[in-house]
């Protein structure tokens, strides 16, 4: 069982992780602009801070026996997160569009951030 302190750190390293995700995914599109040498350093700053957050968040999760053992896809709207706790696993379910969103947030948040605004 985690309590409500581990799962808001649970969701943190999920959204982190997904931003990653994300963004190297983007990443491969962006080396196709032609102002590619713009936007590929902010990338690059970007995709490290939070690949340094998410790495941090994963070994304080890890410290507490927590650790995300999987995705399911439940239909278009929504998966199911497997986490294996000391005690017992348990399963939270995420709706998509909720989790995108929020990591739009998170991104922009970090990119207000560098940017000083």
């Amino acid at each position: 069982m985690i309590n409500s302190e581990q799962r808001q750190l649970v969701h943190k390293f999920l959204l982190l992780d997904l931003a990653v995700k994300s963004l190297q995914v983007d990443y491969l599109k962006t080396e196709q602009f032609k102002l590619k040498n713009v936007f590929l350093p902010l990338m690059d700053s970007l995709l490290k801070d939070l690949r340094n957050e998410c790495f941090n968040l994963k070994r304080q999760l890890a410290q507490q026996k927590i650790r995300i053992v999987g995705w399911t896809k439940i239909d278009e709207y929504f998966s199911d997160v497997k986490i294996a706790t000391a005690g017992d696993d348990v399963d939270l379910r995420y709706a998509q569009q909720a989790l995108k969103t929020k990591v739009e947030q998170l991104i922009n948040n970090y990119i207000n951030e560098k940017l000083n605004l």
